[in-house]
């Protein structure tokens, strides 16, 4: 068998999103996600103008191959575009190989190791009785995780609190807003600190000790600020605190694991194994949040798994709309898999985009599977795809009340 064609395709339906397609001699194709949130274009044209040319004619059954070659061969390695491009790549091989073998692709991983993958979702809210409803909404929607976002009393705009649109139709949260230049927001991060824990207690207090909930601080604290935070929130028993602090500087989590017991989840801007060393190896997180689409497919991530795996660290795989039904999917199959598997983040993409990317996967009492269908389970309708041309997004950024730029 051997790679005839691969095509780049960038559609916009609820969101912009890049497709690679591969087409071998024997007419299997294969699809891998290579979506980059406000930076898509730079990946579809790595791919298209560097990668595509060097497919054609290889082997598609050579997965581990193709990607040593795609990582080593342009001698620059690393960063965000380039192991995205790479992941499109790998995970349209595994989806070649499954199909291929007439498999769904989670049993060429070494099969099932558990009978479904739990989910959470996004619950926020501007206030307390916004935010209460939502996480009843998620509740009966089967949800049985829930992350919670909520707004900051003197702060306009906050991470993760869902738009609520003029005709009362509420979509996941998509902070990338289609327009020429990113939106400014604020941000203040003592009254944020301030303002959480009392958040938590009213939670708990309304929804029991029982139902896991999560938080993303989104690298917005300093360490000694993500202690803090970690300590005070102990006693609402949360699942994790994610993105507490840029982790960048691995380092610095010695510092926030020295003062609290909450568990700490880190890793949806990371790419590689790399960034995860130290973290990994002194046991300073406890789940590991990359995503299939920005850390080099399915082949790297089965790895970094087994790596965090020998120290009990679990997997909570990045999952939000900005990752295309296909990256999804390609989650969701090393999830069943691994035995070390933590949760799922799952929102909801919108019709437009469900209409566009064909799945198999399903949702049914709080536990995601990946389906039956042989290979991936997510099939491309192009001519759906054509309907829907790029449109320039930008994600938002935020400045302190002195105008400084803070991470967002």
């Amino acid at each position: 068998m051997k790679i005839t064609a691969a095509d780049v395709i960038v559609t916009s339906p609820d969101r912009n999103f890049v497709t690679l397609k591969i087409t071998t001699d024997e007419g299997i194709t294969g699809l891998g996600d290579g979506t980059l949130n406000g930076r898509e274009l730079a990946v579809a044209s790595y791919l298209a103008d560097h990668v595509v040319p060097l497919l054609i004619g290889r082997d598609p059954h050579r997965i581990e191959d193709t990607w040593q070659f795609l990582y080593r061969s342009a001698y620059w390695r690393r960063g965000p575009v380039t192991m995205a491009a790479i992941a499109a790549v790998d995970v349209a091989l595994w989806d070649i190989k499954a199909k291929a073998a007439g498999m769904p692709l989670y049993q060429l991983l070494g099969g099932a190791s558990r009978n479904g993958i739990m989910a959470y979702g996004h619950a926020s809210g501007r206030d307390l009785p916004e935010l209460f409803d939502s996480i009843r909404q998620h509740l009966e929607q089967g949800y049985r995780s829930i992350r919670v976002q909520t707004s900051v009393p003197g702060v306009n705009a906050v991470y993760g609190v869902a738009a609520q649109s003029t005709d009362g139709l509420r979509y996941d949260y998509e902070p990338a807003r289609r327009a020429p230049l990113p939106a400014e927001e604020d941000w203040d991060t003592r009254a944020y600190l301030r303002h959480l824990p009392g958040v938590f207690e009213a939670v708990r207090n309304e929804f029991g000790p029982e139902l896991p909930l999560l938080h993303d601080g989104h690298h917005r604290m300093t360490p000694i600020q993500a202690a803090k935070l970690g300590k005070e929130l102990e006693p609402y028993d949360l699942f994790w605190l994610e993105d507490c602090t840029p982790a960048e500087n691995q380092e610095a989590l010695r510092l926030v694991r020295q003062h609290t017991t909450t568990p700490l989840a880190i890793g949806e801007v990371f790419n590689t194994v790399w960034d995860y060393q130290t973290l990994i190896s002194e046991q300073l997180i406890d789940y590991v949040r990359s995503a299939v689409t920005h850390t080099g497919g399915i082949t790297a991530m089965r790895k970094l798994l087994d790596y965090a795996a020998q120290y009990q660290i679990k997997s909570g795989i990045h999952g939000p709309t900005d990752i295309s039904p296909v990256g999804m999917a390609a989650a969701l199959h090393l999830d069943l898999a691994i035995h070390n598997f933590g949760i799922q983040e799952y929102m909801r993409h919108g019709a437009a985009t469900n209409e566009v990317f064909r799945q198999s996967f399903t949702f049914t009492d709080g536990y995601l599977h990946p389906g039956e269908q042989p290979g991936l389970g997510v099939e491309l309708d192009e001519e759906a795809a054509a309907r829907f041309p790029y449109q320039q997004a930008y994600l938002p950024f935020s400045r302190l009340k002195d105008g400084t730029v803070h991470d967002w």
